[in-house]
């Protein structure tokens, strides 16, 4: 089934298909019995993207409140067993590399690098230095100091006072420039905070990412894909899921599914 017979035969099930939007800043969008494909989706990309949809619509009818909850696999597979997650995540990073995280991953161990750089910086001098406990000798220094405003954001303006004094700019870049007398330990404490803000960033990113890609709706839209790209691959690395799934197919537990996928 080519990409026009299969919106084709989307249209005659009552589903809406559009292929001309931005979808929502997504490659494909399902809502409401409305399939949107973004007009910058690869054409590599259209037929798992409208197979990802379907899927979602196959979903829909088994969960109707699919849209708050996310669906539930034992809906989706009539059983209760973990493998089934495993395996289904385990498409989920064959269909979409994103979903490994890679970039952001390397990205948080290069910062985790960097604070344990800041660290030894410190503990040269202050030996009993704690990232966990209050810096004593640090907190002493920074009260005068406009270097305390770096202590939460990584640049700052600060304003001049009622004689109209021009604002001053500090970055975590040019601490040494903006504070030449502070000790390199201190500059160091300031960018070690900076970093642990960015790897608390990165790690909330990551979360959020894992938990998308695990919602039940999305490890099954991504299965369907996987079956589509590559059959005998998702197969092996799902088997116990594909032996559940066809034998649900077959009976029609899936719908109109079953016609897709013959």
């Amino acid at each position: 089934m080519d990409k026009k017979s299969f919106i084709k035969y989307l249209r005659s099930l009552g589903i809406e298909v559009h292929t001309t939007t931005k979808a929502r800043g997504h490659q494909g969008f399902f809502c409401n019995n409305r399939i949107d494909i973004s007009k910058n989706t690869p054409e590599n990309r259209i037929m798992p993207t409208l197979l990802h949809e379907f899927a979602h619509y196959i979903h829909f009818q088994l969960e109707p409140d699919l849209p708050k909850t996310g669906g539930s696999l034992k809906v989706l597979f009539k059983a209760d067993n973990p493998i089934i997650e495993k395996e289904l995540f385990k498409v989920t990073n064959f269909v979409d590399e994103n979903s490994l995280c890679v970039k952001l991953t390397e990205h948080r161990a290069r910062v985790h690098e960097k604070i344990l750089e800041y660290d030894r910086i410190i503990k040269k001098a202050y030996p009993k230095f704690l990232r966990s406990k209050k810096f004593k000798e640090f907190d002493k220094y920074i009260k005068k100091s406009d270097a305390k405003y770096l202590l939460k954001y990584d640049r700052v303006k600060v304003m001049g006072g009622f004689l109209g004094f021009t604002p001053k700019l500090y970055t975590i870049n040019t601490i040494e420039e903006c504070f030449p007398k502070m000790p390199k330990e201190f500059a160091a404490y300031i960018r070690l905070k900076s970093a642990i803000r960015k790897q608390s960033r990165i790690t909330a990113r990551i979360n959020r990412l894992n938990k998308y890609y695990k919602r039940p709706t999305e490890l099954f839209a991504r299965f369907i894909e996987g079956l589509y790209l590559d059959r005998e691959w998702t197969e092996a690395i799902a088997p116990n899921t594909c032996e559940i799934f066809f034998e649900l197919l077959y009976d029609g537990y899936y719908g109109n599914l079953k016609d897709v996928i013959k």
